[in-house]
């Protein structure tokens, strides 16, 4: 299965941003990877900027380049701001959507859940992390699975909530209710330099 599986926190310093979830070594380590942060042109030029956006949002996603591309192709070709549809499509994928419920407490965690087949989509089995949900689908936990130590320990310490999503405690099921705005979507990624690098 393709899928990143580099060093994570590196990745994370790269950007400044706890991509990969809250880390130390970005308290205690206050400047880039490498020795000592040095060796690097302070200023980059357009070009660098926005592929080191591209690649902020790849990561946060946990995407490969030819899903991101075909994320971005998707978008372009439907109307509307091309940015905001990319990480509509992007928060639509059903391993994000395992992560926003709170089933994991890590998108890679939600990746491996939906692999091995403990997630249904309105009542069926499906095991493609990148599957993309439509509003009102059900997400649930598999029977079986609920009794998951990883699973009730995730659940019991998510105290996040999203509009555009619905949770049942009783059932372990959650509703996927609409494509979320950009101002809802919390992640950090200026979306429309990744419109303009794919624009060249």
């Amino acid at each position: 299965m393709a899928r990143y599986t580099g060093p994570k926190t590196k990745i994370s310093r790269r950007f400044g941003d706890p991509i990969f979830g809250v880390s130390k070594a970005l308290q205690k380590k206050a400047y880039p990877p490498g020795q000592h942060g040095k060796g690097r042109r302070s200023k980059q030029s357009e070009y660098a900027i926005q592929l080191a956006e591209k690649q902020k949002a790849k990561y946060t996603y946990g995407v490969l380049e030819r899903q991101f591309a075909n994320a971005f192709d998707k978008a372009s070709r439907k109307t509307g701001i091309t940015g905001e549809i990319l990480l509509q499509l992007l928060e639509a994928r059903l391993d994000n959507t395992v992560y926003r419920l709170g089933i994991s407490p890590t998108r890679r965690g939600s990746r491996q859940l939906v692999s091995h087949k403990h997630i249904t989509v309105n009542g069926d089995v499906v095991n493609i992390p990148s599957y993309t949900l439509k509003p009102n689908d059900v997400i649930g936990v598999r029977e079986k699975s609920k009794s998951l130590e990883a699973i009730s320990n995730s659940l019991k310490s998510n105290a996040k909530s999203y509009s555009w999503l619905e949770w049942d405690t009783v059932s372990m099921s959650g509703k996927y209710l609409n494509a979320p705005s950009r101002e809802e979507i919390p992640e950090n990624i200026k979306e429309q330099l990744i419109v303009e690098l794919y624009s060249k």
